[in-house]
């Protein structure tokens, strides 16, 4: 007995989903097919048409549901191939969905009205195709559970404070049209949804929005009701009533709350269907969509300027290039009124409404040809209501796509920005050993694979870096010095939607740096405006650098010279030279051996700070002093010394050699000793140099491979410089550098 009731009750489910299903009430049907699915798991029927049903609430169950009942019976209905196509175009599988389109229109006669619709969504496929695998660098946010529900919102609009959400629900909190039990379905439309209500959200932060107060009563009719803009300070609102198939209404703010809505004049509500409008900034013009003027009510956008008694006048189309024999609605414009942004279900939409924007043609007084915004701000389905925020930063829109929290959500859409990636780069050793002079290069790709690649070294003195990315994407960052990669990491910058975001990443590594390691042992020696004569305070910091190097008869040293900017740089690797050669001698004097140590001048070249004070300009007056390690030796340990080393060594160069590491500028440069001398530098120039007797006078000159040419005579402080390029330009400075 128990078997034929269970049938019958099955039946009874089925003939009810069914009911629905014809009716459109797909909401209503669901329920009643699961009901059937759960005593018949492969019932193909139900499983096809609870898959169709569920297109507008779950895309991927719905894919499930279809693919399962072809699978069971594959002619479950003439019409399978069409929906697998659909359902597959909507989770982006587009090749699919050609070709279970192809597949279908193979079924069709040759004069069948739906070739025509077939051709189009095949074309959709293929658009959607294109601007899915060419997407922005755009960040689509939803704005989660306090504003979205399973059911539909759509068209928001913000104050022009931004704290204020206006917003149109058909969640359950609607209060629509009578009563809510279940014998009144007053607020219940004929798909089985409730009406639309016009919300109000107030910002909490910039994520989170207090519970949305219900603007009934006053606001809403019989009907569906809609917002579509706030103005004149946010004091009046337009809104969409379904009246006369769906006219524009304007309401005034009264106290806390709005004035019953009046309907604008006949120049712009018809019988047809109007849907949606704005007004600019100056409220003399009006854009808005209607079915009035198209022959089978598919909407257009049409605007209208005030007349001088103050009401809309008569209304004209914006053209072709906007309007196409598909619907065109939903206009809104930049504040300077220069760009128009519209939902379409024409031009190369990706299928369903897309955003397009089109710029005003200022020359041939007209709009241009519109733009499809791209993935990700358009999907595979709808995509509504594009506003911008007051400040033109972000933009809002009404969306039905995967993840949302069920049909139409309304989400932000913010273009990625760049984000300031700082740090140090330490020695992994101890963690706590900045390694200066390390390059790091940042390698990624925009959203549409384009290359993207940033660079910078570490700073001499702190070994800071700081790099400006586009963020929201994974890098792999190459660590380098000298020339030589140390490692590569991975980092994934979070998503910035602003320019100010900082985000601080050290960086560890696998290397021992000579010049960080020794700068406990050996400090720098500095000297006075163009003067290589060692200090008081120099001496006593070589007779400690003689010291080590005596105890630590294995170690040999760079001496590395270097300037400030005041003079040519000619001039200044003379100079560097002869403060490390200075150096050099002291040492060589004191005991250590000459093939232990090497000199090396970068003149200018490496500044520790910028040449724009004197303090700084000091910093760079100065010798250094680096460990030279030779390939895959290790830091050895320093012994402190007293003295009593031998000073000898077995590598290293004679002191007025100028090699030095691999990616070195060195030069072979001449002694600033009394007299003259001559030198001839790697690039061909010609370097003479006369210095008397005290030093307090020095002149150099040189001439290049191009015949470039310039003379210095630096003299108790004072330069006098004269350059002649190559090209016959002249420069003269005369500057006093104390």
């Amino acid at each position: 007995m128990a078997q034929p009731a269970l049938a019958q009750s099955t039946r009874k489910q089925l003939k009810t989903a069914n009911k629905y299903f014809e009716q459109e009430n797909y909401r209503a049907s669901i329920p009643f097919y699961e009901q059937v699915l759960a005593k018949e798991p492969n019932n193909a029927l139900a499983l096809f048409r609870a898959g169709i049903a569920y297109m507008s609430f779950d895309k991927e169950k719905a894919s499930d549901y279809i693919y399962k009942a072809q699978k069971l019976k594959p002619k479950v209905a003439k019409d399978v191939e069409y929906w697998l196509g659909r359902v597959d175009h909507l989770n982006y599988n587009f090749d699919e969905a050609i070709q279970h389109f192809q597949a279908y229109n193979t079924t069709l006669k040759q004069k069948d009205t739906r070739k025509k619709d077939l051709a189009q969504l095949i074309q959709h496929s293929k658009n959607a195709k294109v601007q899915f695998n060419s997407p922005k660098d755009i960040f689509v946010k939803n704005l989660g559970p306090t504003i979205n529900t399973q059911y539909s919102e759509h068209s928001p609009v913000i104050s022009a404070d931004d704290k204020l959400l206006l917003f149109t629900s058909r969640g359950e909190n609607v209060t629509g049209a009578g009563s809510t039990n279940s014998k009144d379905k007053g607020n219940v439309a004929s798909d089985g949804e409730y009406y639309e209500d016009i919300f109000e959200a107030k910002r909490i932060d910039e994520d989170e929005w207090e519970k949305p107060r219900s603007l009934s009563g006053a606001l809403n009719g019989k009907g569906h009701d809609a917002s579509i803009q706030v103005f004149d300070n946010d004091t009046k609102m337009l809104m969409y009533r379904q009246d006369e198939n769906g006219d524009i209404f304007y309401s005034e703010r009264s106290g806390g709350d709005w004035t019953a809505p009046k309907k604008l004049n006949g120049n712009i509500n018809s019988k047809a269907y109007e849907s949606d409008a704005y007004i600019t900034p100056d409220g003399q013009t009006i854009y808005f969509s209607t079915g009035k003027f198209s022959e089978d009510g598919t909407l257009d956008i049409y605007y209208s300027t005030r007349q001088p008694g103050g009401d809309w006048g008569p209304a004209k189309s914006l053209g072709t290039a906007i309007n196409t024999q598909y619907d065109d609605d939903s206009p809104y414009l930049s504040r300077d009124g220069k760009t128009l942004y519209f939902s379409s279900r024409g031009h190369n939409t990706m299928g369903g409404y897309d955003i397009f924007k089109s710029e005003w043609d200022s020359v041939g007084n007209k709009w241009g040809r519109p733009e499809n915004m791209g993935y990700p701000i358009n999907t595979p389905d709808d995509d509504t209501y594009y506003r911008l925020s007051p400040d033109g930063s972000y933009a809002y829109l009404s969306s039905y796509r995967i993840g949302g929290y069920g049909e139409k959500d309304i989400y932000t859409i913010n273009y990625i920005k760049n984000a300031i990636i700082r740090g140090k780069v330490f020695s992994k050793r101890d963690s706590s050993t900045v390694i200066p002079g390390v390059e790091l290069v940042f390698s990624g790709t925009q959203a549409d694979k384009t290359a993207l690649s940033y660079r910078d070294v570490t700073k001499p003195e702190t070994g800071d870096y700081s790099v400006n990315v586009l963020s929201g994407r994974t890098y792999q960052v190459a660590v380098s010095k000298d020339g030589k990669n140390i490692e590569t990491q991975e980092f994934a910058v979070p998503i910035s939607t602003n320019d100010s975001t900082v985000v601080e990443k050290n960086f560890y590594v696998d290397y021992i740096d000579t010049t960080s390691m020794m700068a406990s042992q050996f400090k720098k020696i500095y000297f006075d405006t163009d003067k290589y004569n060692l200090r008081p305070e120099s001496i006593q910091e070589l007779n400690n650098i003689s010291n080590i190097l005596k105890a630590n008869p294995g170690i040999n040293i760079s001496i590395e010279g270097h300037c400030d900017s005041r003079n040519t740089d000619e001039y200044n690797i003379v100079l560097g030279q002869n403060r490390a050669n200075a150096a050099y001698n002291y040492l060589k004097k004191s005991g250590v051996g000459e093939t232990r140590m090497v000199t090396v001048s970068y003149g200018e070249r490496r500044p520790a700070a910028p040449n724009d004070s004197p303090e700084n300009m000091q910093l760079n007056r100065r010798v250094e002093f680096r460990v030279i390690l030779k390939e895959g030796e290790t830091m050895p340990q320093f012994n402190t010394g007293t003295g009593t080393g031998t000073g000898t060594g077995t590598s290293g160069t004679t002191g007025t050699s100028t090699s030095s590491s691999s990616n070195s500028s060195t030069r072979t440069t001449v002694p600033l000793a009394p007299g003259k001398s001559k030198a001839k530098l790697p690039d061909g120039t010609k370097v003479k140099t006369k210095v008397d007797e005290d030093s307090d006078k020095v002149k150099v000159k040189t001439k290049g491979a191009n015949d470039e040419k310039s003379k210095t005579v630096t003299k108790d402080g004072t330069i006098d410089s004269k350059v002649k390029e190559a090209d016959g330009a002249k420069t003269k400075v005369k500057t006093d550098n104390d």
